[in-house]
């Protein structure tokens, strides 16, 4: 689950082209009354659907097809100092993903539970 701090936080429109994958955010605002709550869609070339994340959340997919072509539209460029990520099956997030251990990046293995954010939202 990746997101960007500020001043290179950004809000991202997401869709899919080709395939399907399931879609989630996580709402890493302190003071909103949803802070930790995330919102899940499946996000497929059949039914068209996007999705909006405002700053301030985390965002991540579990890919559902062999092949997914995913386009992105984000507010900010990417930064690499900026970036961090919180780790995709936190127990005080909670998000079924309907799979027991997806394939990881190192980079994803190693990310952080909710309780150990600083959040800069």
């Amino acid at each position: 689950m990746h997101y960007q701090k500020p001043p290179y936080a950004q809000g991202k429109l997401v869709r899919v082209v080709r395939g399907a994958v399931l879609d989630v955010a996580v709402d890493l605002r302190a003071a909103s009354p949803t802070y930790g709550a995330y919102q899940k869609v499946e996000l497929s070339e059949e039914n068209g659907r996007i999705f909006w994340m405002p700053e301030g959340f985390a965002h991540g997919f579990l890919v559902l097809t062999d092949k997914v072509v995913f386009q992105y539209k984000c507010t900010n460029f990417y930064h690499k100092d900026s970036e961090d990520s919180l780790i995709w099956n936190d127990p005080d997030v909670g998000i079924d993903w309907g799979i027991r251990q997806p394939l990881l990046s190192e980079k994803d293995a190693v990310a952080k539970c909710l309780k150990d954010i600083n959040t800069p939202f």
